[in-house]
């Protein structure tokens, strides 16, 4: 099956089974906004716990804040996000739809690798064992000529990028002879910037309101708070302060679901060094990040770094880590060395000293930043992504089932009664007043028991427990896992010991040590 259908199902499959609506769907939604159901929102905090616990728990000079989505509007001008945080877009003359144009020209160099990487598979399966994908990379005319292109238009693009030629992205884009996905046809306007930040206004009357913006990230907040936390805490450098929270960006080109939204959550940690070591730590968050996610267990193929080419105008590095969602490998974290700008910054244009006094060698100096910065929804689409399967099974029957890490699953165990007389609901309800306080329980008895089963398999429960009438007699039932299908007779008293360990945050944490 295509990627593209694999990819239209699992949307499908947020909205059936609660894991992601439209926002405002009865009045036919609102676009790139998404509201997360019942499933999906036990799913995103589970995320957003082992995060946060992985940074606050496990590092004792690491500590969290929660700052206004409101701030000072003079904030964004020294962040550089009034003058400076825009997007290149391009219009189709002809279906008067708006593009990005960074964004159509990086689909087109991943439509070079697409063809590059359907050769190597082709020759691979031809040739089986014997295949050397080396020599047939250096040596096959057709990947060879799709390489050249590739990397022809990936320079020129970095250098049009890097020096922000719009004009330069529209000839990109008309040589390479890009069109409208609705069109089809190559009737384009000129390239122009747009700034992404929503404005309001504050304030009692209207002539007296004051222009603020909803914030587009969430790292300033941090910053302008760096100061209180280090001297409330006691803070010493190295330190970092952590923080979950929403923020908002006007994008035009908001597309593939959840992936680029107008309303988002991030989860950004600032790390606050010494000058000339911010390189060393930069390595060293990029490790640790990367560690973080393989620890759920989705393969260390499906992951990679990608370093910029054109850094932000903050930054001395700058990677990206990379998940292969099934329309590419994609952005689901940054992790920046931000420098001292965004400090310095503040402090000009506050007219405060914000400066760290170091006991160690006594002197005064504003720190430089490493910031690893993830996006909840993206994070939560790569998990999806993943985690779903459709698997022929041995009858001949397809079950659909969310292979989620069992630390993340919305529901932890399922209680099902046999038959819904004879005492076995009464059961199973004590079964869950023993369990409910050590992690998510449902009770289910409509429908069958196989009907049931493939319900909890479309949500990703990973323990299902059946109460039948053996249960009265020796307080044993079957436990049922969600991967295998296996089954097995366990008692009672055993469930909380079986499934906890397996369940908690902890068991995920420990693999970080």
């Amino acid at each position: 099956m295509a990627q593209e259908d694999v990819f239209k199902k699992i949307v499908s499959h947020c909205k059936e089974y609660g894991f992601v609506f439209p926002s405002s769907d009865i009045y036919d939604g609102l676009g790139a906004v998404y509201d997360y159901g019942q499933n999906g929102v036990e799913l995103k905090n589970n995320i957003k716990e082992y995060w946060w616990k992985s940074m606050v728990l496990l590092h004792e000079n690491i500590v969290g804040i929660d700052s206004a989505i409101f701030m000072h509007p003079t904030i964004w001008k020294a962040s550089g996000h009034v003058d400076a945080f825009n997007d290149p877009l391009i219009d189709n003359r002809d279906s008067k739809k708006r593009y990005r144009a960074d964004v159509l020209i990086e689909d087109q160099i991943a439509k070079y690798e697409e063809k590059i990487n359907k050769e190597v598979a082709k020759a691979a399966k031809k040739f089986g064992d014997s295949f050397d994908e080396a020599k047939f990379r250096e040596t096959n005319p057709r990947v060879i000529a799709n390489q050249q292109k590739r990397d022809a238009l990936h320079e020129r693009y970095a250098v049009a990028m890097n020096a922000m030629n719009l004009e330069e992205l529209k000839q990109i884009i008309i040589d390479e002879e890009i069109v409208c996905p609705i069109s089809g046809t190559k009737n384009w306007t000129d390239v122009r910037q747009f700034n992404l930040m929503f404005s309001t206004e504050m304030g009692s009357t209207a002539e007296s309101a004051s222009k603020i913006y909803l914030r587009p990230e969430t790292a300033q907040g941090i910053f302008v708070n760096y100061l209180n936390v280090q001297k409330t805490g006691r803070m010493k450098i190295p330190f970092g302060i952590a923080q979950i929270g929403k923020a908002f960006r006007n994008e035009i080109v908001a597309r593939q679901f959840i992936f680029r939204m107008r309303e988002f959550e991030q989860m950004e940690m600032q790390f606050f060094v010494k000058p000339g070591t911010e390189l060393d730590w930069f390595k060293n968050w990029k490790e640790t990040r990367m560690k973080w996610h393989q620890a759920l267990g989705f393969g260390a193929e499906n992951y990679r770094f990608h370093d910029h080419e054109k850094l932000a105008h903050y930054a001395n590095a700058a990677t990206d880590i990379e998940f292969h969602m099934p329309f590419g490998f994609k952005e689901v974290e940054g992790i920046h060395s931000r420098t001292n700008f965004d400090l310095s910054q503040h402090e000009k244009f506050s007219g405060r000293s914000i400066k760290y006094f170091d006991p160690q060698s006594n002197e005064s100096y504003t720190p430089y930043v490493i910031e690893t910065s993830i996006g909840v929804d993206r994070m939560f689409l790569s998990v999806m992504c993943h985690s779903f399967e459709e698997e022929k099974l041995e009858n001949g029957e397809t079950r659909t089932v969310l292979k989620l890490p069992a630390v993340l699953a919305p529901v932890k165990l399922a209680v099902m009664p046999l038959l819904k007389k004879d005492g076995l609901p009464e059961k199973a309800r004590e079964i869950i007043d023993g369990l409910k306080f050590h992690f998510n329980c449902q009770y289910d008895e409509k429908d069958s028991i196989g009907k049931r089963y493939r319900r909890q398999d479309a949500i990703g429960t990973p323990y299902c427990v059946t109460v039948d009438h053996d249960t009265l007699k020796d307080n044993t039932v079957t436990l049922r896992f969600r991967d295998t299908m296996k089954q097995e007779r366990v008692n009672i008293a055993d469930l909380n010991g079986i499934i906890e360990d397996k369940v908690s945050i902890a068991s995920l944490l420990k693999k970080l040590q």
